[in-house]
């Protein structure tokens, strides 16, 4: 009778960093399927959230600095847009949003 050996199926996606800052939340993940990072930014005020994928060498700066990698941000492997949104109004347009 031979023992099971386990095995370890790394989950597809992995949080690797996360922060609060002035009202968002910002989490850095791995996805190990895609072998890509992406960060996601999330305003619990209005349940807004963007995420968007990162070259990996980036990855660590566009946690820290997300707005400044938007326009850096690239495609999936399925071309989809690098740019995933729930919100209609992202980034605020208001004033008082911006402190």
């Amino acid at each position: 009778m031979s023992a099971a050996a386990a095995i370890s199926i790394p989950a597809p996606r992995q949080e690797l960093a996360f922060r609060t800052s002035g009202g968002l939340e910002i989490t850095l993940y791995w996805d190990a399927e895609e072998q890509t990072a992406s960060v996601e930014v999330h305003q619990p005020a209005t349940q807004e959230t963007i995420a968007f994928t990162v070259p990996d060498q980036d990855a660590l700066d566009a946690f820290h600095h997300p707005f400044a990698h938007l326009g850096r941000a690239t495609t999936n492997a399925q071309d989809e847009p690098p740019l995933k949104s729930r919100s209609r109004s992202w980034p605020p347009t208001n004033s008082s949003a911006r402190r």
